[in-house]
């Protein structure tokens, strides 16, 4: 599952308990991802607050287009599985693949398009990020306070995609056993198992 050991459910504190009991509740399981902060449940707390706030500042469809173009970008197979997942909603799977591999698919807006390739630019180097960078984003209408939640949304898929990559953290069952081609695409790092969690 992890290249950590966890905390035996039998003896885990009441702290950690809560958390399990509300991914439990969020996914019908209690996730890999969730179980490697049973030494520090609190972080888990402060994770869903940040993501909630960013949430908040922009639709669905924004947001997993951001965090798509970083994961893949952070070459976070993992992340790139879920989010890839979730983007169906809003694209054809080929598209999604397209996406994967940094291509502009015609279902993209412009200032999508350019939203995600600067988001792409912040996860793979922000010291690279120039004054130009964000006046190409604002030609395409986004303000000020888009671009901040743009580079928000990428710093802290950052933190999530290295923390969980560094402790090898595995993929659900349900991703593993997505259609070939399409877990395939997501791809884009580490490779997972596929014996499942």
């Amino acid at each position: 599952m992890a290249f950590i050991d966890t905390i035996p459910d039998s003896d885990i504190n009441a702290d950690v308990r809560a958390m399990y009991e509300r991914q439990q509740s969020f996914w019908g399981f209690v996730p890999n991802y969730a179980r490697v902060f049973c030494y520090r449940p609190e972080i888990m707390g402060l994770w869903a607050q940040l993501q909630a706030g960013l949430k908040r500042n922009m639709d669905k469809r924004r947001f997993e287009l951001i965090t798509f173009a970083a994961a893949t970008a952070l070459r976070s197979t993992l992340c790139s599985l879920g989010h890839g997942r979730t983007l169906t909603e809003f694209f054809s799977k080929e598209d999604v693949q397209l996406m994967a591999k940094g291509a502009s698919p015609a279902s993209l807006t412009a200032a999508e398009a350019e939203m995600m390739a600067f988001a792409r630019k912040v996860a793979r180097g922000a010291f690279t990020v120039t004054a130009g960078d964000v006046e190409q984003l604002k030609k395409h209408g986004f303000t000020d306070a888009e671009v901040f939640d743009i580079a928000a949304v990428v710093g802290a898929r950052a933190f999530w995609t290295d923390l969980l990559e560094a402790l090898g953290v595995q993929a659900e069952p349900s991703l593993v056993g997505m259609e070939e081609n399409f877990r395939k695409a997501m791809t884009v790092g580490r490779p997972i198992s596929m014996n499942g969690a």
